[in-house]
């Protein structure tokens, strides 16, 4: 059985891809920083279904607790699917951003990128299959009012992800970021009433957390294997 980590697996979209990807047949790793509890709910859930989970915990912006947290996951064998879901916002225009927010978000989303990523890569190479999602977002392509720090970051998966699906394609393993929109959850409900939806995503709804978690899936599986190095929007026509 093929084993799956998915970074800020407690969040709305985390928790549904982890889900998915459980049906589908993978032991899904569902990590969570500072949420265990619904980190572990998320799996008491998947074996209630009959499927494999288990939870683990650290912050992906720490390099050296990330390294070793994961030299402890691949000593039961290699992980072959990575979907980097953990992020955050610490939103403000740029003049009135301090510079703890500019870092705290970037060492998230990008720096955590790295350090979750770059341990795991040597075994996954070894087994000449692999999947590997950077979770993106509408901000790093079409930018966003009070989002520098977020859109630089997102952006940047951008650049790492078509570099990184050129080294290792080779090895028949995949590298693609997903950009979602305005997607149901906790995060979106705070920021946009329905209207304001409607004035904003040209299909007038919000996506939901499953629908990314089966685009997730799709580029999961062998039926992907072609699919490589692109930034794939899903966000209801907005670009």
């Amino acid at each position: 059985m093929k084993k799956a980590i998915v970074t800020g697996g407690s969040g709305d979209i985390g928790e549904a891809i982890c889900l998915r990807l459980a049906q589908e047949g993978f032991h899904v790793i569902v990590h969570s920083h500072s949420n265990i509890e619904k980190a572990l709910a998320t799996v008491k859930q998947i074996q209630e279904q009959g499927h494999s989970a288990a939870a683990i915990s650290f912050d992906v912006s720490d390099h050296d607790e990330t390294s070793k947290k994961l030299s402890e996951l691949s000593n039961s064998g290699p992980v072959q699917v990575i979907v980097n879901n953990a992020g955050i916002h610490h939103d403000a225009p740029l003049a009135g951003m301090s510079y703890q927010a500019w870092q705290n978000v970037i060492n998230v989303s990008l720096n955590g990128f790295y350090n979750v990523t770059q341990p795991l890569l040597m075994p996954m190479i070894g087994t000449r299959w692999g999947r590997i999602i950077n979770m993106s977002s509408v901000a790093g392509v079409m930018g966003n009012r009070g989002q520098c720090n977020y859109a630089a970051a997102k952006s940047a998966l951008h650049g790492a992800t078509k570099s990184l699906a050129q080294e290792l394609a080779s090895r028949k393993i995949t590298v693609n970021a997903i950009a979602p929109g305005i997607i149901q959850g906790s995060m979106t409900d705070a920021s946009f009433d329905k209207q304001a939806i409607k004035n904003i995503v040209p299909m007038k709804r919000a996506g939901t957390p499953e629908e990314v978690a089966a685009l997730t899936a799709f580029l999961c599986s062998d039926e992907a294997a072609y699919i490589s190095g692109q930034i794939i929007g899903i966000n209801g026509a907005m670009a």
